[in-house]
């Protein structure tokens, strides 16, 4: 069995995809996001809780972010 560190994970990671794994992780949260904004009627918050945020506003500030809208104004342009 191969033990490597974090570290080393970290960087092979982010060389390899050219995204750190924090970055990588909310990028494929956020397109969770989408599917289950797009597909379901659960509340906002029921959406960040299922795909791994803590709190309502951290997910709508980071899928702002990187969609340029908030849940809510992405759900309503469906």
């Amino acid at each position: 069995m191969l033990f490597i560190s974090q570290f080393h994970f970290a960087c092979t990671f982010k060389i390899t995809t050219g995204k750190s794994l924090h970055c990588y992780l909310t990028q494929r949260r956020i397109k969770r996001a989408k599917v289950l904004l797009s597909v379901t009627q659960f509340a906002i918050a029921e959406v960040a809780y299922r795909i791994g945020f803590y709190n309502q506003s951290h997910f709508t500030a980071q899928f702002r972010k990187l969609t340029g809208v908030t849940p809510k104004q992405y759900r309503e342009c469906l």
